[in-house]
């Protein structure tokens, strides 16, 4: 026995959802704005996604595979000061992107903690690669920096979502850069 045909595209639909919940938050989303958006009736959006968290939780999935592209992009680069630079410079770019919500959905909605934990993992795991590769001290706190660099993030976002152009987001980014500590191999010998 076959079920009747979906009247929508699963991944659109998904698309349609990251959207509103990155503009409005899922608390402030609702399934009626949802379904108007997507062109289906709440009957229909149960049965493809079940309820509304589940939703967010596949949207928001979504969401973040393609995030981590670029933050597995810029962490490969071979010098870590140039991998954090591009970081920091896709994120203000992305997060003034005038083709989609200011900002960053991952980086403000407070349902999606184990996410920036993820994002934090990565960026912890450059600079320990930078300090084996002497891009950055031995002593280096790379916890902290990596929670520092995961606050600045989150920071452009809620800069960007207040209306910061992109020049004042890129403001911020170049002194969060500022702020890593120089190579060992940078200092001038005595």
């Amino acid at each position: 026995m076959t079920g009747r045909p979906r009247s929508f595209d699963r991944d659109a639909a998904l698309a349609v959802a990251v959207e509103l919940f990155w503009r409005r938050g899922f608390d402030r989303t609702s399934i009626a704005e949802i379904t108007e958006a997507i062109g289906v009736n709440p009957p229909s959006l149960y049965a493809a996604f079940g309820d509304k968290q589940s939703l967010f939780e596949e949207a928001a999935s979504v969401y973040f595979a393609r995030t981590c592209e670029g933050v597995d992009a810029a962490t490969q680069l071979p010098n870590t000061h140039e991998s954090i630079a591009r970081l920091l410079d896709d994120t203000a770019r992305a997060h003034t992107e005038s083709a989609q919500p200011p900002g960053c959905l991952m980086l403000t909605e407070p349902r999606l903690a184990s996410q920036r934990e993820v994002l934090h993992d990565k960026i912890q795991q450059r600079l320990e690669r930078g300090v084996r590769e002497g891009d950055l001290p031995a002593t280096t706190d790379t916890a902290n920096l990596a929670a520092y660099l995961v606050v600045v993030l989150r920071g452009m976002s809620g800069l960007a979502r207040d209306g910061g152009t992109r020049e004042e987001v890129r403001a911020v980014a170049a002194t969060a850069l500022a702020a890593l500590p120089a190579s060992p191999r940078e200092s001038p010998a005595l």
